[in-house]
């Protein structure tokens, strides 16, 4: 097993809270640093949710060697960037260790960006974790036919905007993860830890105001899900 030292439970209101993101939520999109330094929009509203929950740590990339990951027993992941085979064992072995997780992975975001297609700066278009997915016994899918535009969807009990989501469908049938409400997201017991996957990252939108509320809300709840204790459960070697 790559694995880093176990971690003790999670708490319900972790110390910090480890942001690893293609997203703008910490920082706005600009052409350059002066222009995101003194760029006027108001913060991005998920930043002062998490914050309710832990202090933030921003995260760049996955390693081992990374003193940090031991520290952190939460860690977003809102639509990341594709990660390295290594930062793939890092990560499983610190969620396997004891680590929770909230991973969103889209398979067509929505949201709006000032970066035209193909500008590395853009948000991840299509999530890229297909290897750590298929290791968990998961594989993300998309319905092309579905309609576009915002709807409802929700994870136990929890409600939030969808738009074009993707399905998580398991791989084998005593695997670590459960889809639920037909594959919108899983919830799978990793080694000693947790992780929640949400097929879809509208939630992060910000150009529906009238949503706010839910989205807030929304968050809040997937936090706390994702933050649960649970039983350990064997998991192999990442390949």
């Amino acid at each position: 097993m790559f694995a880093l030292a176990s971690s003790p439970a999670v708490a319900e209101k972790p110390a910090a809270i480890g942001l690893f993101t293609s997203l703008p939520i910490l920082w706005p999109e600009a052409d350059d640093l002066s222009s995101m330094l003194h760029a006027a929009a108001p913060p991005h509203w998920a930043r002062a949710v998490i914050t309710r929950h832990g202090a933030i740590i921003t995260l760049d990339r996955f390693d081992t060697n990374d003193k940090r990951l031991t520290a952190l027993r939460l860690i977003i992941m809102p639509q990341p960037r594709a990660l390295a085979p290594a930062e793939n064992v890092a990560l499983d072995g610190w969620v396997q260790g004891g680590g929770h997780l909230l991973l969103f992975v889209d398979p067509m975001l929505t949201q709006d960006s000032v970066f035209a297609l193909g500008d590395r700066r853009r948000p991840m278009d299509i999530a890229m974790l297909a290897p750590l997915l298929r290791h968990w016994g998961l594989i993300l899918v998309l319905d092309r036919e579905q309609p576009a535009g915002e709807r409802l969807g929700s994870v136990s009990d929890i409600s939030f905007p969808v738009n074009l989501a993707g399905r998580l469908v398991a791989t084998r049938g005593r695997g670590p993860c459960r889809p639920i409400n037909h594959g919108l997201a899983a919830e799978c017991r990793i080694g000693k830890g947790r992780a929640v996957v949400v097929a879809d990252a509208a939630l992060f939108e910000t150009r529906n105001s009238e949503m706010g509320t839910v989205r807030a809300a929304a968050l809040d709840g997937l936090i706390s899900l994702a933050a649960r204790t649970t039983s350990p459960v064997k998991l192999g070697k990442f390949r």
